[in-house]
C-alpha cells in the first residue's frame, strides 16, 4: 500500500496541490458561514414557535455572527502559526 503524504506535494499536479493548501482556509470560512446560517435559522424557527417576530431572529443572527466569527479567526490564527512553522 502506499504510503501516504502529509506535507510532500512533489507527486500531486498543481491544481491539487493548491486545493490541498486551500482547504483549511476554505473549511474555516464554511465555519462561519455554517455558524450564521445555522442559528439565524434556529432564531427564525424559534420565532415562529414562540410567536415573538423578529427578536428571536435577530437574536439567533447576532448570535451566529459572533460564534462564526471566533470560529473563523480561531482557525485562522492556528492555520498562520502553522504556516509561520514552515
Amino acid at each position: 500500500m502506499p504510503e501516504r503524504r502529509d506535507e510532500d506535494e512533489s507527486g500531486l499536479s498543481g491544481a491539487a496541490a493548491s486545493y490541498r493548501k486551500a482547504g483549511p482556509w476554505i473549511d474555516a470560512s464554511w465555519q462561519l458561514m455554517g455558524a450564521v446560517l445555522g442559528l439565524t435559522a434556529a432564531g427564525w424557527a424559534a420565532d415562529r414557535h414562540f410567536a415573538t417576530a423578529p427578536w428571536l431572529l435577530v437574536a439567533g443572527a447576532c448570535l451566529g455572527i459572533v460564534v462564526g466569527f471566533y470560529s473563523f479567526f480561531r482557525a485562522v490564527i492556528a492555520l498562520s502559526k502553522k504556516d509561520a512553522k514552515r
